[in-house]
């Protein structure tokens, strides 16, 4: 899934992948980020409870968000892909600021929302300037392509990590979510290993990266943001490694990004906090 066209001299909504366990008692500084980059005070907030199994997880964020200082907050029980091309559901996506993705089981987001109306009107949305977040699961979905499952460890390995296509808001990242508690350094390696073209962007837990219009990303947070950047990869093993043997690659760029520190898609380049 590619990213949907702009119009005319509209600005992309912003992007904000999260680490997961954002913090929601205390200041809540990633969530109501959100809300500002959303349209603060007015923001008309959309939330997508599809990943979790938990009854209650689309009212939990409802009232968050509210309390949080959004106008309105509401979540689409997108249960099966018929309910995904309803036209209730599309048309609050059509009058949304924000959305929002909750966490839970990635792969019920890809069956039930992938290709459908809702998808499409995701995309349609974020490209007329309405901020598209998503944390855990909900944020392994909003690139192109999407870790679905994978190994932990620091090392890549041949089959360490499957990959399934995304909502595609973006082409230019892969997101792993949970990164340094789950260990997933060698799983987001060997995914960059199949496809250098991706910068790769593991996210701590109660940590975003808030991507703008001019493909700018900035870290907010208290965990780290790494960037794997594999756009100068020299060699890579991947093509001749046996299932579960490690990957050679070599020059490979890392970067570990803390809260203020910045990082230019088009570019490249890393910016620490304080710069």
């Amino acid at each position: 899934m590619s990213p949907a066209k702009i119009e005319g001299d509209t600005k992309r909504g912003f992007i904000v992948p999260i680490g997961g366990a954002e913090d929601k008692e205390g200041a809540a500084k990633i969530l109501r980020r959100f809300i500002d980059v959303a349209g603060g005070a007015g923001s008309r907030i959309v939330i997508i409870p599809t990943a979790s199994k938990l009854a209650d997880t689309g009212r939990r964020y409802e009232k968050l968000f509210k309390n949080l200082g959004a106008d309105e907050a509401k979540a689409l029980p997108l249960a099966s892909r018929e309910d995904a091309a309803k036209r209730e559901w599309l048309d609050y996506i059509d009058a949304a600021n924000g959305i929002f993705v909750t966490g839970g089981n990635q792969l019920r987001l890809t069956t039930i929302l992938g290709g459908t109306p809702v998808a499409r009107a995701i995309r349609r949305a974020n490209a007329r300037g309405v901020a598209v977040g998503g944390t855990s699961a909900g944020a392994a979905i909003l690139s192109e392509h999407m870790i679905a499952f994978g190994a932990e460890g620091h090392s890549p390995h041949a089959g360490a990590v499957g990959l399934v296509p995304g909502f595609g808001l973006t082409n230019r990242i892969l997101i792993d979510q949970h990164f340094r508690q789950r260990d997933r350094l060698g799983r987001l390696l060997t995914a960059l290993a199949y496809n250098p073209f991706a910068v790769g962007i593991g996210l701590d837990e109660d940590t975003a990266a808030f991507i703008d219009h001019e493909r700018k990303l900035t870290v907010v947070g208290t965990g780290a943001l790494t960037i794997v950047d594999a756009s100068e990869l020299a060699h890579s093993s991947i093509a001749e490694a046996k299932q579960g043997h490690p990957v050679c690659m070599t020059n490979v760029r890392l970067h570990v990004l803390i809260e203020g520190g910045t990082f230019d898609l088009e570019s490249r380049r890393a910016t620490p906090y304080g710069e």
